[in-house]
């Protein structure tokens, strides 16, 4: 027998180096021990991609998008990222109806955290590749001078299009895109801020609504060389919608498609929950929720469907606060409402636990349950563990200058999150710890216009939230990044950042949560005799 003697983390370095994206498996503790050894490296990604949604239609919109990426040690010297106008794609009616001749494949098998782009042929989702399509225009925002400093640029109007965006080399690790648009008056009045996400395959945004008082559109991006075919599920409060051109949605290469809800089904739903269900290649999504009298915002995916769910960073003068939850299929769940408050966990009275039917969307009033203080929203099972997604509708203001915002479910800090576009006055980082105690690493960038970094480390007592002052230095000029830290690897750490923005007596805002920036890879290693693996 031939006998062959292979070094996995080559393999996995080479992997990680040509596709920026790697998975480590956990050991099977049943399976025989082979006598290889095997341990975790965790190596920055090489190419990252991000993809932001049409911004807005209005001619009294000012959009600014802010690209950072921070330093990370072992990058490449050399590389860039750079932000280019996707093509508007064609109406949802044409799009559904020719869904089945353009339709590529079943499934997409993009997975989760598919931020990093997968290796080349992978990358059509199974369709067949579109010569005709749309091409990238020219760059709007380009990032080659240094990791570690925001770069900004802003667009007027009403005419700025869906973008889709590349990071290589030392930009790639942890690169991060935020959208934020001022809308000075008119349906969707306030601001509306949306961190350019990566492409996937499923989504879910509990919260949307079809109510007359309401225009949400779905907006799809995709940022691939072939179709993506993609179905929208509806659920009101009684279960599934009948929808129309739902199904079958096909968004054409290098494109953006946005479906208004309203013409999906002719029901009103004041609370709804939208999947978005990739069936060929991948997209970006997000749903714009517009309100004619409370301003309007971005509405971005809730985490996974979980038994347990952390809504970080309520604003502490929210006004009114409203739950949107739901799980999917038929079994019900039954969930413990906390708020983890500055002292620990409180049960907000008259709603100590929610009942949610399986496949109905649930809402549930909590009014202004942050009562002056720093709060994020945590919701546990009451018995056995049902998977649940779900996102807080968040007022501030009041009578006629109110304004509206979500806070979706979010994934955990991880190794390092990232927020961008904020501002000396007008931002606020709110950080959770319901499980246990944690320190976090608090790291102010120096400004798109100068400045210097500088770093502090927080304590969190468990199961307490802290809205931290963020120690801005004097010399940092226009706007700067956060990143965040967990130093206790034990302890799940969630985090939001806070824009808030006072026009004319109306309390605008816009509330993004801070997962994981994705920006290291876990890669297995050894240097084991694998020839076993050969027999």
């Amino acid at each position: 027998m031939n006998r062959t003697t292979l070094s996995l983390i080559a393999g996995a370095t080479a992997l990680a180096a040509v596709t920026g994206f790697a998975v480590l498996t956990a050991p099977d503790p049943t399976a025989v021990d082979d006598g290889v050894a095997t341990a975790a490296a965790h190596l920055p990604v090489e190419r990252s991609s991000l993809l932001c949604p049409a911004p807005s239609g209005s001619d009294l919109a000012e959009t600014t998008y802010t690209s950072f990426t921070p330093v990370t040690k072992g990058t490449e010297s050399e590389g860039s990222a750079q932000l280019q106008p996707a093509a508007t794609g064609r109406p949802a009616e044409e799009s559904a109806e020719s869904a089945e001749s353009e339709e590529g494949g079943e499934g997409g098998e993009g997975a989760e955290g598919a931020d990093e782009e997968v290796a080349e042929g992978a990358e059509d989702g199974g369709g067949e590749k579109d010569t005709e399509s749309a091409k990238p225009g020219k760059p709007v925002l380009e990032h080659k001078e240094e990791p570690g400093k925001p770069v900004t640029v802003d667009v007027p109007g009403g005419e700025a299009p869906a973008l889709a965006g590349t990071a290589e080399g030392r930009f790639a690790p942890g690169w991060t895109v935020q959208q934020t648009t001022e809308v000075a008056a008119g349906t969707g009045r306030g601001l509306q801020g949306v961190n350019c996400s990566a492409p996937d395959t499923e989504f879910w945004f509990p919260g949307a609504s079809t109510a007359a008082e309401r225009t949400d559109y779905v907006h799809l991006t995709n940022p691939d060389d072939s179709a993506a075919v993609v179905d929208i599920e509806v659920y009101g409060k009684d279960g599934a919608l009948e929808t129309t051109v739902g199904e079958g949605v096909t968004v054409r290469p290098h494109s953006s498609e946005p479906v208004l809800l309203s013409t999906l089904t002719d029901e009103e739903q004041t609370d709804a929950t939208v999947h978005v269900v990739v069936r060929s290649g991948r997209v970006g999504a997000a749903v714009q929720a517009l309100d004619d009298s409370l301003g309007g915002d971005w509405l971005a995916a809730s985490a996974d469907p979980a038994g347990s769910l952390v809504l970080p960073g309520i604003p502490e003068d929210a006004t009114a606060v409203r739950l949107i939850a739901f799980t999917p299929g038929t079994v019900d769940a039954d969930l413990k409402v906390q708020l983890a408050s500055p002292s620990g966990l409180i049960t907000p009275a008259g709603n100590e636990t929610v009942h949610v039917k399986g496949g109905m969307t649930t809402a549930v009033d909590l009014g202004d349950v942050t009562r002056g203080e720093a709060g994020s929203l945590v919701l546990t099972p009451t018995d056995g563990p049902v998977p649940v997604v779900a996102a807080v509708r968040v007022l501030r203001g009041k009578g006629g200058s109110q304004e509206s915002a979500f806070v979706p479910a979010a994934r955990e800090v991880g190794v390092r999150a990232t927020s961008v576009d904020n501002t000396a006055k007008g931002s606020t980082l709110a950080v959770t710890a319901p499980e246990g105690a944690a320190k976090v690493k608090v790291t102010v960038s120096g400004g798109s216009e100068g400045g210097t970094p500088v770093t502090e480390t927080y304590t969190l007592k468990a199961g307490t939230t802290r809205n931290i002052e963020v120690p801005v230095p004097d010399d940092v000029e226009g706007t700067y990044a956060l990143t965040v830290e967990p130093e206790s690897d034990d302890t799940p750490v969630y985090a939001s950042r806070t824009l808030t923005a006072t026009k004319d007596g109306v309390p605008a805002f816009t509330v993004q949560t801070l997962p994981d920036d994705r920006g290291m890879v876990a890669v297995p290693q050894t240097e084991e005799d694998l020839s076993v693996l050969q027999k």
